[in-house]
């Protein structure tokens, strides 16, 4: 297995990103293998500094960076020898297996549809986040970003990639499908999400268990996956975050909480794609860069993309 991780992505890199493949590099078997991509020269050094062998992974130079703040798709176009655009090009070609990447969320997003393109039969692609419970589990909220304006049939189609993320990933046998909405009988809602449970309730392609509301979504045992749009899962993941920063700005020390510290997910693939993109926080550490390229090989041992193509032929 061949997985590449943008050097030059994130707002510490490649200090974060190369320092944290050398993490993952050191719980990995021979059979695991960690391309970076990016300026050659600084991923050397910082390796020689750590102390690290430098041969355990393979360097792919770049001279290009598509910066956090520039205009996603006309840099993608402009930049081809950027890190992004040289991953991209090689996962396309099949040189790798996954691009994993902290960069600029636009590009990745813009190589994700244009290079990669989207599995026939999906509509559109979606992103997650994972939401801790109280028991110590977790559910699968999509989508948190990607498309602000969902129509029912986009909605019901969550319902099938959460599902089947749930369940290859995370290995949820028979994953709990919920609707986040603003009741929990069936004809609460706007016209969207009740056009949408309308569909999801005759389901044969997941395990639908109805509507979920906002105060439930942390109870024990209520969900395996959450569907909404983007608008309002960027809400809540937002809301989340925030709520994390100032409980550790408080000092409070509690387990559950620490669960909402994105470091111990790392990132997010891109479900529905033809091809594993895993997208990471901008802002990610070495800890959060391991954690990332350690669920790429997760969804590329899953087979992950394999699945959404047979379900969605």
């Amino acid at each position: 297995m061949r997985i590449a991780l943008d050097a030059m992505g994130g707002d510490f890199a490649p200090e974060s990103t190369v320092c944290g493949a050398i993490l993952a590099a050191k719980i990995f078997s021979e059979d695991v293998r960690i391309v970076l991509v990016g300026d050659e020269n600084r991923i050397a050094e910082i390796i020689k500094r750590e102390n690290y062998d430098r041969s355990a992974f393979d360097i792919v130079h770049t001279d290009e960076v598509i910066g956090m703040g520039e205009h996603p798709a006309k840099a993608f176009q402009k930049k081809q020898n950027s890190s992004i655009v040289t991953g991209f090009g090689m996962l396309v070609r099949n040189q790798i297996d996954a691009f994993a990447s902290t960069g600029n969320t636009g590009a990745m997003m813009a190589g994700a549809m244009f290079m990669v393109k989207s599995i026939p039969g999906i509509i559109r692609p979606a992103i997650s986040a994972q939401v801790p419970n109280v028991a110590g589990g977790s559910a699968t909220l999509l989508d948190v970003g990607i498309n602000p304006d969902c129509r029912p049939d986009v909605l019901y189609q969550y319902g099938m990639l959460g599902s089947l993320y749930a369940r290859h990933v995370f290995q949820i046998e028979t994953p709990k499908v919920r609707l986040l909405n603003l009741g929990s009988e069936e004809e609460k809602g706007n016209l969207i999400t009740k056009a949408a449970h309308e569909l999801m309730k005759e389901s044969v392609d997941f395990n639908f268990a109805g509507n979920i509301e906002g105060n439930e979504i942390f109870e024990e045992g209520k969900s395996d996956v959450i569907v909404c749009d983007g608008f309002v899962g960027n809400v809540i993941l937002k809301e989340a975050e925030a709520l994390y920063t100032l409980i550790r700005k408080r000092k409070i020390n509690d387990e559950f909480f620490e669960r909402f510290n994105f470091e111990n997910y790392g990132g997010t693939p891109v479900l529905g794609i033809n091809q594993p993109v895993i997208i990471g926080h901008g802002i990610s550490n070495a800890k959060a860069i391991k954690n990332l390229i350690i669920h790429t090989k997760d969804v590329v041992e899953a087979k992950l993309m394999d699945k959404f193509k047979e379900a969605f032929k």
